[in-house]
């Protein structure tokens, strides 16, 4: 049986990727949760007056990866330090979240942030939010696959200070 998760880490281009290279993963859609606003437009959530959050909703297979692992991955790819947007993106709609869908995925998110502070890797409180899962709505089709559609925007978009956050924060620690 397949299960979903739902992350919000800044802007969804660049959430994709992570997930979808996976194996287990069956689905990564962009798309919109969190607000108030029926099937919200880009232009909309953009304004910042929907309440919603650009996020990615993932069909996994749990038999093939976790929904802890999932968690993980979540984690680098975000600053869970900033409340305000997420790098160059700015605003509630980028805001860092984790949906959970029921106490099973909560303690699991849970458990992972509270290992993320006992780790002292941040010197900034860990602000990322663990809410609720509210109703998703797909983005538009140009925001689907977006790395694989329009790679060399979605390379000006990872370099807004995404990648270098992830070299410096993640990869360069881990190898310590």
């Amino acid at each position: 049986m397949l299960a979903t998760a739902i992350f919000a880490g800044g802007c969804f281009w660049c959430m994709v990727k992570p997930f979808d290279e996976q194996p287990g993963i069956k689905s990564v859609v962009a798309g919109y949760t969190g607000g108030t606003t029926v099937n919200p437009t880009y232009e909309q959530v953009a304004s910042h007056t929907t309440g919603h959050t650009e996020a990615v909703k993932i069909t996994f297979d749990p038999n093939v990866i976790s929904y802890a692992q999932l968690v993980e991955i979540y984690w680098h790819q975000t600053d869970p330090t900033d409340a305000a947007g997420q790098f160059q993106d700015r605003g509630d709609s980028y805001r860092p979240v984790i949906f959970v869908n029921g106490p099973e995925q909560r303690q699991v998110a849970e458990s992972s942030r509270d290992a993320l502070i006992a780790s002292g890797r941040f010197n900034d409180p860990i602000v990322t939010q663990i809410e609720d899962v509210k109703p998703f709505y797909p983005a538009e089709a140009v925001h689907q696959d977006f790395y694989r559609q329009n790679p060399f925007r979605f390379q000006i978009e990872e370099m807004g200070g995404r990648a270098q956050f992830i070299k410096q924060r993640w990869q360069l620690l881990d190898r310590n």
